[in-house]
């Protein structure tokens, strides 16, 4: 059966009771955290939902259920799962008892369980888990790219950087590896992409460039250095970064590449479906809609620098994809291609989680602060009508990367969200469960179709 778009949502049974069992709530995922751990890969469970954080009873609590819960927090393999609230009990709601994993779930949502608030429990019997450690986070900033910039890694939940003593092409390797940006360009020392602050985690690396990640590469041990921001380490790697350009959403318009530090068009010879799709997963947007050619979103200028793309549709980068290399083409601007994807996690073009693009990275903005008037300005700028919400507490999902705004405070009257105070571009006191989000009251029936 093929429906047409969808013309409303209903609830309180509108449409009468049904019968049987409730097999489905909470259809946008609940998010997991862990309390109480020595460590942020251990603790007590609790699980979000109806935006109230809950625990987890251990009856038929195993080691399957707890790699779910490993693998959703990305961090290592699992070591053991625990009962009897052995990182002491939780309070409120226990939203989840007889959970059972098959272990390959991708979140503790999917796994079998009675429904969420359906239990015989107590907060003694609270189940938490003990998961390895996570391979540390390496990010670059101030780069021209996002894969090029001042190298920080992630360690005891601080970003830091890392010395250029002994830093070489090998170790830079590693962090392109590692970021899955190409082959490294260069390898640059003496804070070439400005000084950081805070700590310096790393200092004498020496990777022999095969390892998959920085923090695997010999080093003297994290805070060990005799270094200070003067020589921060910095990396510059090759992979084309991709951005879509006039569309009437973050998630649609002319297809451009970066490639040689400048920005061109994608020819539409063979473009399709799932061509489109590895733009739009790689620009974390939501499920492909449409690709388009002809110039539908205008015509680009300057290089041409990708023709008869051959995408599986399964790549994570568009430069993975098959063509006959950077430049060769036998086309004009009249062929530039399109995409079309769904806003990230909403269920229409208006609606969903907010990021903003600054440095040519997109983050998320805080709820600190967020109102209806800092909603109303996210609406006009996407040219989805009236505001009807502002969401908090990532109840689109939450994003990943950068935190670009916080304490955001708009009048209601500017026209881009950029131009309402702020602490700053990345200054914020928040994680992702507290991303904002907006629902706008157009359903997308406005935007373009192709």
């Amino acid at each position: 059966m093929r429906c047409g778009p969808v013309q409303s949502a209903t609830s309180s049974a509108s449409f009468g009771q049904g019968t049987g069992p409730i097999w489905m709530d909470d259809v946008a995922s609940p998010t997991v955290r862990l309390v109480n751990g020595n460590t942020p890969c251990s603790g007590r469970v609790e699980i979000l939902h109806n935006n109230q954080w809950g625990t987890v009873c251990d009856d038929g609590w195993d080691i399957n259920d707890a790699e779910v819960v490993c693998q959703q927090l990305k961090c290592g393999p699992v070591q053991s799962a625990t009962g009897s609230a052995s990182f002491g009990q939780g309070t409120g709601q226990i939203w989840m008892d007889d959970v059972a994993c098959t272990g390959s779930e991708s979140l503790l949502s999917e796994c079998r369980h009675p429904g969420f608030g359906t239990h015989n429990c107590g907060h003694g019997e609270d189940a938490g888990v003990v998961c390895s450690a996570p391979k540390s986070q390496v990010r670059l900033i101030n780069g021209n790219t996002p894969c090029s910039g001042r190298v920080e890694i992630l360690h005891n939940n601080q970003w830091g950087t890392v010395c250029d003593d002994g830093w070489d092409i090998n170790d830079a390797e590693v962090v392109c590896r590692q970021l899955r940006c190409g082959p490294v360009q260069s390898a640059t020392g003496s804070a070439s992409f400005g000084q950081g602050t805070g700590q310096i985690w790393m200092d004498d690396v020496a990777c022999r460039g095969s390892e998959s990640f920085l923090s695997e590469c010999r080093h003297p041990g994290f805070g060990t250095h005799n270094c200070n921001h003067g020589e921060d380490a910095g990396v510059v790697c090759s992979a084309p970064t991709v951005r879509l350009v006039n569309g009437n959403t973050p998630c649609s318009g002319r297809v451009e590449i970066l490639h040689n530090n400048q920005w061109g068009t994608v020819c539409d010879d063979g473009w399709d479906i799932n061509d489109a799709e590895v733009v739009c997963q790689q620009l974390k947007c939501g499920p492909v809609q449409s690709a388009t050619g002809s110039a539908s979103f205008g015509q680009g200028t300057g290089p041409i620098w990708m023709d008869d793309v051959s995408c599986t549709g399964s790549e994570s980068l568009l430069s993975e994809c098959r063509h006959p290399g950077f430049g060769t083409h036998n086309c004009q601007h009249g062929e530039d291609a399109g995409v079309v994807c769904e806003v990230v996690n909403g269920n229409t073009p208006c609606s969903g989680r907010v990021e903003i693009l600054h440095n040519n990275q997109w983050g998320t903005v805080c709820d600190d602060g967020w109102d209806i008037n800092d909603a109303e300005v996210v609406c006009r700028q996407m040219k989805c009508g009236p505001v009807q919400s502002a969401t908090s507490s990532a109840s689109f999902g939450q994003g990943t990367g950068q935190i670009w705004m916080d304490d955001v405070s708009c009048t209601g009257s500017e026209s881009f969200l950029s131009e309402c105070g702020h602490r700053g571009f990345g200054t914020h006191n928040c994680n992702h469960g507290e991303d904002a989000g907006v629902v706008c009251a157009a359903s997308g029936a406005g935007l373009p179709k192709h």
